[in-house]
């Protein structure tokens, strides 16, 4: 990709998702693209284009992060902001054979099968699915019936077409050889502000019901300013005992979230006994307001107390920012929340629409031990998945 090509790629944006407002913020996008130049191995990013003629139609970037496997330092890439017009869809191999001939390493976190596809293909291998928990906070999402669920709910014999209902979904990437279809119709329930609010106060009683007890005995606050030298000795004792983790140490964490992110701002809640750092929870609530997403929740191995007193505070502070809804994606692993701990607050489970963790690396030793999942420590918000979230 060259300069020349920006305007390009952001007109095959738009032609890939029409229907999607945040394609045409062409702004927001060099905007990341820009943040993504300040990370200390920019100099390992790559973009590529496929041009047919003057026109672009498609692309794909190469995003370098650094990982801790088997305790080494490992620099692994992950494709990114891959799209290809339907029409030309046999070079979405093409771009991605592409990638993976430049890169010794790949971690990716993807959710979109015909992209899982291709990454397989040409050598990535599934190390497994990551966990997708969301919680509802407001009535107002509730997803209301269709035309067809009402007519068999109110048939005498139950008879009738096969409705379903629709709600809590989340924009998908777009296909690589398919055009996307629009985004799903959100319905809600039409429900009177009094019943709304009395039902809503309701949801905050039990909230605390259910989490009484929980991580009793940690303190947790705000962080306020910095990431410190304290998140140093957390990650590299964290480090020493998971097999693979992507390298979070002070400096990742000021870059990724501070306040050059494109996610920028974000609350951090630090989980703390006396003065020892035990654990931190990321929370970024969407510029619309409704949608919460933990972006990232790690605590010291075997400290489940301080992701249970995370979790709970994180809940707590997205009902104070008054979000919706609470979506978290994560790998199960010994620094996160136990999925009890989530069914106790109220989460429920979305693995139909999880992403897959895939990895390839180029020492054999290093590819055994992150082909398996529960050999990581991952949270959404470690990789591309979500940059682009506003």
């Amino acid at each position: 990709m060259e300069p020349a090509d920006l305007a390009g790629v952001n007109k095959l944006r738009t032609l890939i998702y029409p229907h999607y407002p945040e394609a045409h913020y062409a702004e927001w996008h060099e905007s990341v693209w820009n943040w993504l130049g300040t990370h200390p191995a920019a100099d390992e990013l790559h973009r590529w284009v496929v041009a047919a003629g003057d026109e672009i139609v498609g692309h794909l970037a190469a995003t370098p992060q650094f990982y801790r496997i088997n305790g080494r330092r490992v620099l692994a890439h992950t494709p990114a902001d891959y799209q290809v017009m339907p029409q030309y869809g046999f070079q979405a191999l093409s771009i991605m054979r592409k990638f993976f001939r430049t890169v010794e390493n790949c971690v990716a976190c993807d959710m979109v099968p015909t992209v899982i596809a291709v990454e397989t293909r040409l050598g990535a291998v599934e190390a497994g699915k990551m966990q997708y928990a969301a919680k509802l906070l407001d009535v107002s999402r509730l997803p209301s019936p269709t035309l067809d669920d009402a007519r068999r709910l109110l048939s005498r014999n139950g008879a009738g077409s096969r409705g379903h209902y629709r709600g809590f979904e989340e924009p998908g990437a777009a296909t690589a050889e398919g055009e996307p279809e629009p985004p799903p119709v959100r319905p809600r329930a039409p429900i009177p502000a009094p019943v709304k609010g009395l039902l809503n106060r309701g949801l905050e009683v039990v909230d605390g019901a259910l989490g009484s007890g929980m991580g009793s005995g940690v303190k947790v606050s705000r962080l306020g300013g910095a990431f410190d030298p304290s998140f140093d000795e957390l990650f590299e004792e964290i480090a020493a005992v998971v097999p693979c983790i992507p390298e979070k140490d002070a400096e990742f964490l000021n870059w990724r979230y501070g306040p050059s992110s494109p996610q920028y701002p974000v609350t951090v809640l630090a989980a703390r006994e006396g003065a020892r750092l035990l654990g931190y929870a990321v929370l970024r609530v969407t510029r619309e307001g409704e949608d919460g997403y933990i972006l990232d929740l790690t605590a010291r191995p075997g400290r489940h107390d301080a992701t249970r007193a995370l979790l709970k505070e994180a809940v707590r502070e997205f009902r104070r920012q008054g979000t919706h809804i609470i979506r978290y994606r994560f790998s199960d692993s010994p620094t996160s929340p136990r999925m009890a701990d989530l069914w106790r607050l109220g989460f429920f489970p979305r693995n139909d629409r999880s992403n897959t963790l895939l990895v390839k690396m180029e020492d054999e030793g290093l590819h055994e031990t992150a082909r398996n999942i529960e050999n990581w420590s991952y949270s959404v918000g470690d990789g591309e998945a979500t940059f682009w979230v506003r």
